[in-house]
């Protein structure tokens, strides 16, 4: 702003005693080349007053008189961010799609057409209304299936539960499905076991495996799996693809082939379906 004015000055006063600094030629007659000099300098302090006066008064006009045209220069600029990562998003569904439905476990109908992909953790509450609202997608159709990416990220309220989901579909696609839900819709952790910091991963997992034996889970296999290859191959993918579609929180869901951040409720994803 302060040299906006200072350039500003500077035109005025060289418009308004430009020319008097150039002599005249013969001392009565104005010379050709005094007349290009004072008009180049006419011409530039002109310039100089233009540019500052919209450099002075573009900011007013859009934040005072029309902000209007600011939001809606950012909205546009947020549409084409979002237009460039749904391309992206595209581009990688279709041609990585079984490699990002791999080792995840999947709920619905493993073999339907329509595809959700939700990047979730277990202990997020909007992670967990989101849940609820696709599973009420699933109970009215059955042409979809929702791959769940486990994208641990808040330490050790998130590790067990998503370590125990990938490593349950070893043993049962069915069964891990069931310790999703199971997850998602209890408690497994209380206000008890934060108390103590440097256990609570301890009795996070101790809670996890008493919903997975109830599952029907063999609990001394799923531990060993838990620390095995699949398990952390899957975790990799899921940071990965979150890097690359510039995921930063949960929920986050895929549908189809467009991105939506967010808990977004259950008419909009059967909308997104059929679109």
């Amino acid at each position: 702003m302060t040299w906006t004015i200072l350039i500003f000055v500077v035109g005025i006063l060289l418009f308004l005693f430009g020319g008097v600094m150039l002599s005249k030629g013969d001392g009565k007659k104005p010379s050709t080349k005094s007349i290009i000099m004072v008009k180049s300098i006419k011409l530039i302090s002109i310039i100089l007053i233009s540019g500052s006066i919209c450099r002075l008064y573009v900011p007013y006009y859009l934040t005072a008189v029309n902000p209007v045209i600011v939001q809606e220069m950012v909205n546009g600029m947020q549409e084409q961010q979002q237009a460039e990562k749904n391309k992206m998003i595209r581009k990688m569904v279709r041609s990585e799609g079984s490699k990002m439905m791999g080792d995840a476990p999947v709920l619905g109908n493993r073999d339907a057409k329509k595809t959700v992909y939700v990047w979730t953790d277990f202990s997020c509450p909007y992670c967990r209304r989101v849940h609820g609202e696709l599973e009420r997608v699933l109970a009215d159709r059955d042409d979809v299936r929702v791959v769940v990416k486990n994208f641990s990220i808040h330490g050790p309220l998130s590790d067990s539960p998503a370590k125990a989901v990938i490593a349950a579909k070893l043993q049962s696609p069915e069964k891990a499905a069931k310790l999703t839900n199971m997850l998602m819709t209890r408690e497994f952790y209380s206000q008890d076991d934060l108390k103590d910091q440097s256990k609570i991963g301890e009795k996070v997992e101790a809670n996890v495996m008493k919903m997975a034996k109830e599952a029907g889970l063999d609990t001394e296999k799923l531990k060993e799996d838990m620390k095995g290859e699949v398990v952390a191959r899957e975790l990799r993918n899921v940071r990965d693809l979150a890097q690359r579609f510039d995921i930063s929180g949960t929920p986050f869901l895929i549908i189809g082939e467009k991105a939506f951040p967010g808990a977004i409720p259950y008419n909009q994803i059967n909308d997104a379906l059929d679109d």
